[in-house]
C-alpha cells in the first residue's frame, strides 16, 4: 500500500500534465522564454510513430462502433467503448502535445533539458566542459537511462532509442530523476532534432574550448 500511493500520485500528476499540455497546445499558449533563449524540439524522430497511432485510433472508433451496433447491440457497452476510444485518441494527441510544448531550451541561464512533463533540469553554463553533436543508439527502451562511463555517471535523455548531443560536465551535477531519486551526473546525452544548431548555441554560452563539432 505504501508503494501504491506514490505511484498513484505520479499517474495522476502525469494525467494532469498531459491534459494541461493539450490545452496549451490547442489554445497556442507559448512557452515563456528569457531574452536570447532558443527552443530545440526532440519530437521529430517519434512524430511519425505518434501520428500513426493517432490515425489508427481515429479509424478504430467508428469501426468498433459499427461492429458493436450490429453484432452486440448493447447500448451501454457501445457507449463505454466509444468513450474509451475517444479518450484514447485524445490521450495520444495529448502525449504529442506534451512533447511539443516542453522542448529543450538553451539560453543565458543555461541548458534546460526536458522530457515531456516528466523530467526537467537546468545545466548551468559554468558546469559545461564540452559539447558535441554525436548520434548514439540506446540499448534500453527507457527514455531516461543511466550508465557508467569514463566521465562518470552518464544520463541519457533519448527519443526513439537514440541521442544526438553529448554534454560533458566539469563537475558532477545533482539531477532529480522521475523515479524520485537524485543522481550525481558527469555527462548528459540528449536528443535534439537540430543537434548542430544546439551545439553551436551551447558553445557560445558555455565557452567550449573545443572548436570541432563531430558526429
Amino acid at each position: 500500500m505504501s508503494r501504491a500511493v506514490p505511484m498513484l500520485r505520479k499517474l495522476v500528476a502525469y494525467e494532469v500534465a498531459m491534459w494541461h499540455s493539450l490545452y496549451r497546445w490547442i489554445f497556442r499558449k507559448p512557452l515563456r522564454l528569457e531574452p536570447g533563449a532558443r527552443v530545440f524540439s526532440y519530437i521529430g524522430v517519434v512524430k511519425p510513430i505518434l501520428w500513426a497511432f493517432i490515425v489508427l485510433s481515429a479509424v478504430e472508433i467508428p469501426i468498433f462502433d459499427l461492429i458493436l451496433q450490429h453484432v452486440l447491440p448493447w447500448e451501454g457497452l457501445r457507449r463505454t467503448v466509444l468513450v474509451l476510444g475517444v479518450y484514447g485518441l485524445l490521450w495520444m494527441i495529448g502525449l504529442m502535445a506534451m512533447l511539443r510544448i516542453h522542448p529543450h531550451v538553451a539560453g543565458p541561464a543555461g541548458l534546460r533539458v526536458r522530457n515531456g512533463a516528466t523530467l526537467e533540469f537546468l545545466v548551468p553554463w559554468d558546469a559545461v566542459e564540452s559539447v558535441r553533436a554525436r548520434y548514439r543508439s540506446l540499448d534500453s527502451n527507457r527514455t531516461v537511462h543511466l550508465e557508467q562511463a569514463d566521465s562518470g555517471t552518464v544520463l541519457s535523455v533519448g527519443a526513439g532509442r537514440q541521442t544526438s548531443v553529448d554534454v560533458v560536465l566539469r563537475r558532477p551535477l545533482a539531477i532529480d530523476l522521475p523515479a524520485g531519486r537524485t543522481e550525481n551526473v558527469g555527462e548528459i546525452r540528449l536528443y535534439a532534432d537540430e543537434p548542430d544548431a544546439l551545439v553551436a548555441l551551447t558553445r557560445e554560452y558555455a565557452d567550449d574550448p573545443d572548436p570541432a563539432t563531430q558526429r
